[in-house]
Formats: structure tokens, C-alpha cells, sequence
């Protein structure tokens, strides 16, 4: 990035990752943890309800049902702290909240942590529905913190760091979880605990960083620690009084109109067409189909003729590109704008699922047609970094303004977890019935997608959000 990109310097970068690091990390390490000692891990629970039962061994199915419990509460208790990021960013703040937010971490790590030596798998499940509130609530505060501190000309590529850091997550989860590392009999509670160290390093690095300076001075009506804020991240030789006076007349605007509750969300026409945009945009990005890819990736690769130990290497490699082509798109969000990236996006997985329905219905005629699912997926996933990966987190805090945003996060993030709980519960059953046609379903709701970015999104790249509250004020959105 280097001296010249306006606005950067190193004290905005450290926020950056103080923020982004601790809160982000748990969101991705715990949606991928699971992955590899998936049999381990059900092999223990059967010989914890043998030991209680005293020799009765369970039947694979109530072991399957306890298993799919631990790993869908995540999202359930995604969806719980998905709701409460309005009132927490308000009550707290958003640095304030971030901060408060690792005490259920701590709680979850021990709970996880303890759960062998306990003898006890509810210990798993009940530390997954905590860490699962703690992602809901961080994929809501961490988002609108890092929009609040970057200046205009770098909110999209500070927003895009949160989907960053949760891509490099779930790698190193995958990597951790090999069973040469952590994913062992004896390791796997310390592959769980691991989460605790992002943690520990926000709860040290967060203080020394300030306040969201747009929430001290619109939220609580603090000029001069706002000032105070706004100098520390953008660097004493810089003139602030510009954002100041942007911060204040927001300030100014939101004093006449009173905090925005989701019902008026819902009724107030200038907020509800944003707010459909923010909903839309996160359903779509869940209901892609890209969790499912992620989720059934080392499954395809083995149908593909690639050995187990490969197949979870391929996976890796699938990781891996997910983390670069997420760099990528932190550069192209400011350059393209977002909705040129999200059209990209959306419109390239797209035509690959629609190929993939084909190569993976005759995969077995033909041995090309197996690795072309290989080459598939892996475009799929490009397609899905270059944009609709990273873009909802903070698209969401860019459409709305001070007083709107809090609120609508909520529902936003909320809805994002509800419709990632709805693809991990539906997939496999609808797969059971379709087999390689289920991928036809996401074509019909990425094409879907496709057609409502083209017609509603607004590019909001290096605009205010004055500006940008500006455009759905506008008949033309109505």
C-alpha cells in the first residue's frame, strides 16, 4: 500500500487489524474447525454415551443428529448475536462492544476445552452456541467499526479486510486440523481452544486504538474526543476538519429525526429500499451455494480420483485461493466499485454452477469431466472472493447513516446467519433427492441475483453517506 494511498498510515492499519483480527478470526476458524476431526470427534461422543449407558452403543444416526446440533448452534447463536449488534453498538459502542464480546470467547474455550477430560459432548455444543453469538455479534460491530474509522477513499478495501481475515481463518483451521497437526485423538480440544489467542491478542491491542469517532460524535455527541479520535487515526499532520464538519452536520440531521427502530425501517420508504438491498445481498450470499461448495469440496475432489490425503490438500489449495483472490478484490473494491464486482461475482458462479449441474451428472462417463469439476469449483470460488464474499459485510454500513445503521446491521447480519443455518440443515437432504442437479438451485438464485443488482444496487464507492442516504431519498428508488 505504501505512503501514497491517501489517508493510509500505520496507526489506521494497526485499528484495522486490532479490530479485524480478534473478531473476524473467530467467525471463519469456527465454520471450518469441524472439518477434519469430524470422525474423531463422533467416534469420542459414541464412547462417552456407551460409558453412560453402560455399553449400549448409539446408532449412527442419534451420533449424526448430535454432530449436526454442534455444528449448526454456531449459526443459531449467529443469529442471536446478529440481532443484539444494534443495541450493543449503541449501548457500548462499537470498540467498546468488540472488547466485551471476548468474555463469551473465554467461555466457549473452556467449555470446548474441557469437554474430553469432562467426559461431557453438550460441553461442545453449548461452547459452539457462545462462540456462534460471539461471531454474530462480531460480523455485525466489526464491519461498522472499520467503515466509521477508514476514510471514503478506502472504506471498501478496510470493509473488505473482515472477509479477509475470515477466509485466512478457515485455513488455518484447515491446516490445524490435519491430523499430523492438532487433529488427533489426543489434540482436537486444543484445535477447539486455539480460538482464544486472536482474543487475547484484541483484548491487548483494542484499548490503545479509539472509539469509533463517528459514534462519539453522533451517538453521544462528543465533539472534542470525536476530534481527538478522528486526529489519532488519520495522523497529526492531517487536516480533519473536513471530516469533522461531514460528522457534524450527519450530527446535525440526526438530531431531527429520532433513533431509527426496525419497524420504521421496514415502513419508512428511504430506509426500506436499502435495507431490501442489504437483506437481499446477504441472502444471496449465503444462498450461492458457496458454503456448500466449501462444505462438500474434499467429498467432490474423492469423486474426482483424488486420494482422501490429496482431496483434503485440494481443499487447501481452495482455501488458499479464496485468501488471494480476497487481496484482490480489496484493491479492485476501490478501483471497479462494488456493484461492477458484485455483478462480476454473482454472474461468473453463475455460469459455473450451471456447468458444474453437467460435469458432475456425467462425471462418471468420462474421467475429464471429473477434473473439470476440480477446475469448477475452483473458479467458483475465485468468483465468489472477487466480490460477493467481501462486499455485504460493509455494504451494509455504507447504505444507511448514523442513525439507521445499528439497526439495520442487525437485520442484515442476522438474516446472513439465519440463511447460512437454512443451507447447512437443507443441503445434504435436497442433495439425497437431486443429486448433482441440486446445483441448479443456485443457478436459479444467483441469475435472480444477478437481475435485482443490476436494477437496485447504487454504487456507492468514494461517496458519503450523506451522499448515498441521498439516492434512496430520490423518486427513482421508490
Amino acid at each position: 500500500m505504501g505512503k501514497n494511498v491517501k489517508g493510509f498510515n500505520a496507526k489506521l492499519a494497526f485499528a484495522i487489524i486490532a479490530a479485524a483480527l480478534g473478531s473476524s478470526f473467530q467467525h471463519g476458524y469456527n465454520t471450518g474447525v469441524l472439518n477434519n476431526p469430524q470422525t474423531l470427534i463422533q467416534s469420542w461422543m459414541s464412547s462417552v454415551i456407551t460409558n453412560r449407558t453402560e455399553g449400549e452403543v448409539p446408532s449412527q444416526s442419534h451420533i449424526t443428529m448430535l454432530w449436526s446440533i454442534a455444528v449448526s448452534i454456531f449459526c443459531i447463536g449467529g443469529m442471536i448475536g446478529g440481532v443484539m449488534t444494534g443495541y450493543v453498538a449503541d449501548r457500548y459502542g462499537r470498540k467498546g462492544g468488540l472488547l466485551i464480546n471476548n468474555i463469551l470467547v473465554v467461555v466457549a474455550v473452556i467449555l470446548e476445552g474441557a469437554s474430553k477430560s469432562a467426559g461431557s459432548f453438550e460441553m461442545i455444543i453449548l461452547g459452539r452456541f457462545f462462540i456462534g453469538i460471539n461471531s454474530g455479534l462480531n460480523a455485525g460491530l466489526a464491519p461498522m467499526y472499520l467503515a466509521e474509522i477508514s476514510p471514503v477513499n478506502l472504506r471498501g478495501a478496510v470493509g473488505t479486510v473482515y472477509q479477509l481475515v475470515i477466509t485466512i481463518s478457515i485455513l488455518i483451521a484447515q491446516v490445524l486440523g490435519l491430523n499430523s497437526l492438532l487433529g488427533t485423538e489426543d489434540l482436537w480440544p486444543t484445535l477447539l481452544a486455539i480460538t482464544v489467542l486472536p482474543s487475547i491478542f484484541q483484548m491487548f491491542t483494542l484499548p490503545i486504538c479509539p472509539e469509533s469517532p463517528k459514534y462519539l460524535l453522533v451517538g453521544r455527541g462528543k465533539e472534542i474526543e470525536a476530534q481527538r479520535a478522528l486526529t489519532w487515526l488519520r495522523g497529526p499532520s492531517v487536516s480533519v476538519q473536513d471530516e469533522m464538519d461531514e460528522m457534524r452536520a450527519e450530527y446535525e440531521a440526526s438530531k431531527l429525526v429520532s433513533k431509527v427502530t426496525i419497524r420504521e425501517l421496514l415502513t419508512n420508504n428511504s430506509l426500506r429500499i436499502p435495507l431490501i438491498i442489504s437483506v437481499v445481498i446477504m441472502l444471496a450470499q449465503q444462498f450461492s451455494g458457496i458454503n456448500a461448495v466449501m462444505f462438500f469440496s474434499t467429498q467432490i475432489f474423492m469423486e474426482a480420483g483424488l486420494t482422501a490425503e490429496n482431496a483434503s490438500y485440494a481443499t487447501m489449495g481452495m482455501g488458499s485461493i479464496n485468501v488471494l483472490m480476497t487481496i484482490v478484490s480489496l484493491v479492485l473494491v476501490e478501483k471497479a466499485g462494488r456493484k461492477t464486482l458484485l455483478l462480476i461475482g454473482f454472474s461468473g458462479m453463475g455460469v459455473v454452477t450451471l456447468l458444474l449441474t453437467f460435469a458432475m451428472s456425467f462425471s462418471k462417463e468420462a474421467v475429464w469431466l471429473s477434473y473439470l469439476c476440480i477446475v469448477l469449483i475452483l473458479a467458483f470460488v475465485i468468483m465468489f472472493a472477487t466480490g460477493p464474499g467481501s462486499i455485504p459485510w460493509f455494504l451494509v454500513s455504507e447504505l444507511f447513516n448514523q442513525s439507521a445503521r445499528p439497526a439495520a446491521t442487525s437485520l442484515a447480519v442476522a438474516t446472513n446467519w439465519a440463511a447460512n443455518f437454512l443451507v447447512g440443515l437443507g443441503f445434504l437432504p435436497l442433495q439425497d433427492v437431486m443429486q448433482s442437479y441440486v446445483f441448479i438451485i443456485f443457478t436459479v438464485i444467483i441469475v435472480l441475483t444477478v437481475a435485482f443488482i443490476y436494477k437496485k444496487v447504487p454504487e456507492t464507492k468514494n461517496k458519503t453517506m450523506e451522499e448515498i442516504s441521498a439516492m434512496f431519498r430520490q423518486q427513482s428508488y421508490q
